[in-house]
């Protein structure tokens, strides 16, 4: 995802396991700020093999943490997650709601927000927890049991078969376009207020149901599909999965001036793009339309 980058000289790739301590200490020597974005980011996944999700992600933050002070860093920003939240009936999700996680993969996100925290009390290293709530965007994968609804939606009817939805549909989803959620990373890392562990929500601060999704996916592709319907097939919903999602982003707001500059349905057409490339030319071609549509939007 990276060869399109035109600043190629400016890139140091480091190869490793979040779980290494060798391998972070070099990532992280030398800098100033660390992105922990590393993860494994499935729902179903983690309830599948919660042992490995608890390793990656519960093991693998509390690495980067502890390679990151050792290393004199000053800023840690962690890929947290409304999962979260789980089936709290409130709505909007505030940081203040008391968590109710449903799956290994929500606990281990909770996890390292506390860790953060710690961290930020115990040895002076700023943090700040992001909270996600569904980032979608061009070069997120399509493929296998554990992909995300939108580009597994949109390589599905790009490809003419049925979409599946797990469930009725009208389950709703706060989606975000990831420019708004690396917008908030780089508010995050280059904000003059002290990070002390903070826990912020990054969200598109609007729900949508996932029919209404599929409604706008045919839409957005009615030009490729011509006559050609989107199917939709429904089946069991699945462990783990919540029902409403909808973030509240004020803490967002007043601490790192974040609003999200692009709307869910303005980010379809960039993703079905890259997909579209991605499965006519490979990766590298795709690559490299993904940072052109990155240089466009700035």
């Amino acid at each position: 995802n990276l060869d399109g980058i035109p600043q190629q000289s400016q890139i140091e790739r480091v190869t490793g396991d979040i779980r290494d301590p060798e391998a972070v200490a070099k990532a992280c020597r030398g800098v100033e700020v660390v992105f922990h974005q590393g993860a494994l980011g499935s729902v179903p996944k983690s309830v599948e093999l919660p042992v490995e999700s608890d390793s990656s992600n519960v093991g693998g933050t509390v690495t980067v943490l502890d390679c990151a002070r050792h290393a004199g860093v000053k800023r840690v920003l962690f890929a947290a997650s409304s999962a979260a939240y789980g089936e709290t009936e409130e709505l909007p999700k505030r940081e203040t709601i008391h968590p109710q996680p449903l799956s290994p993969y929500a606990v281990s996100k909770l996890a390292g927000e506390m860790y953060g925290k710690v961290f930020a009390d115990l040895y002076g290293v700023e943090t700040l927890s992001l909270r996600y709530f569904n980032v979608f965007g061009p070069a997120q994968t399509p493929d296998g049991a554990y992909a995300a609804a939108i580009p597994r939606f949109l390589d599905r009817a790009l490809s003419g078969r049925p979409i599946e939805i797990y469930g009725d549909g009208e389950q709703t989803r706060d989606f975000c376009f990831v420019k708004n959620t690396v917008s908030a990373n780089l508010l995050g890392a280059n904000t003059s207020k002290r990070l002390t562990g903070q826990v912020a929500n990054i969200a598109g601060a609007r729900r949508i149901a996932l029919n209404e999704l599929v409604r706008e996916i045919g839409r957005v592709l009615a030009p490729e599909l011509g006559d050609k319907k989107v199917e939709v097939v429904h089946a069991e919903p699945r462990a783990g999965d919540i029902r409403h999602s909808l973030g509240d982003i004020s803490v967002a707001r007043d601490l790192l001036g974040y609003e999200p500059s692009v709307k869910w349905e303005d980010g379809i057409a960039p993703t079905a793009r890259y997909l579209a490339i991605l499965r006519k030319d490979g990766l590298t071609a795709a690559s490299h339309v993904m940072a052109a549509l990155w240089n466009q939007s700035k």
